[in-house]
């Protein structure tokens, strides 16, 4: 790369928030955390969800009720052709924006199924990559050439990585391959100025973990124990790192795995 390409990318990446940021299961929880912090900071934000759309548009309606640009679409993860589709249903939905560069694409959505070994069957294993690691990498590639020089991709892993739980060893395992895409992208997108980061959130307060842990005061003491931190961690504390990284001021921050547990079994 020249000196004079280098100073092209750099100055792409002088740009604040001022382009299209696309959010994968935006609806809810960290998604829709994510949605509205990038929101706020200025990105007009493409609000993904599979199923829920009066839940995606209050998203919508909460970003813009802030001053901010957002709009919804659908798009299954679970079909084969998932990139095709995923940017089909977007550019509908997009309008007039369509052929605008993606300056920041946040692979948030994905599934998680309970189960030791014994208890994951071959189906599990199957619907557990498709929509965690087959999606995510089929719609990155797909979005290649409408990606932004100088943009920012985001995905979002587990701390299950790092800290091990048998009782969800099939959605640990397909998050793991998430991250291990995240570093050769990071090599193979960096001369366009393009990082690519992997957020680890810890157990946190949310629509997924409801059914264990919201009104368990053991459950919640047991974790809130396991945290240097001290707390409960919620979708916003999350949302705040995927916004640090799609920012100019991590702009020399690519091919890392964040862990944002709040120092879960440190």
């Amino acid at each position: 790369m020249s000196d004079t390409d280098l100073r092209d990318i750099e100055a792409l990446d002088t740009r604040k928030s001022d382009g299209i940021a696309v959010v994968t299961g935006a609806s809810r929880g960290i998604g829709a955390a994510i949605a509205g912090r990038l929101g706020a900071e200025g990105y007009t934000v493409a609000v993904h969800y599979r199923q829920d759309s009066a839940a995606a548009a209050d998203v919508v309606e909460k970003i813009t009720a802030g001053g901010g640009t957002a709009f919804s679409f659908a798009a299954d993860l679970s079909e084969p052709d998932t990139g095709t589709a995923f940017w089909a249903s977007y550019d509908a939905a997009a309008g007039a924006l369509h052929d605008a560069p993606v300056q920041v694409l946040v692979n948030n959505a994905g599934i998680v199924l309970n189960g030791v070994i014994e208890e994951t069957s071959a189906e599990d294993l199957i619907r557990l990559q498709q929509i965690n690691t087959t999606a995510p990498f089929l719609i990155i590639k797909a979005a290649l050439p409408r990606l932004a020089d100088g943009g920012r991709v985001v995905n979002i892993s587990t701390g299950a990585t790092r800290v091990p739980f048998p009782g969800i060893i099939g959605y640990t395992m397909s998050k793991g391959a998430l991250e291990a895409l995240t570093l050769p992208l990071a090599q193979h997108l960096g001369p366009r100025g393009i990082t690519v980061n992997a957020v680890r959130p810890g157990t946190t307060d949310t629509d997924m973990n409801a059914d264990w842990l919201r009104g368990n005061s053991e459950a919640m003491a047991a974790v809130v124990a396991q945290r240097a931190l001290r707390r409960m961690g919620g979708p916003a504390d999350v949302g705040d790192v995927v916004v640090l990284l799609a920012s100019h001021d991590a702009r020399w921050i690519t091919g890392q795995i964040i862990d944002a547990t709040g120092g879960e079994r440190l």
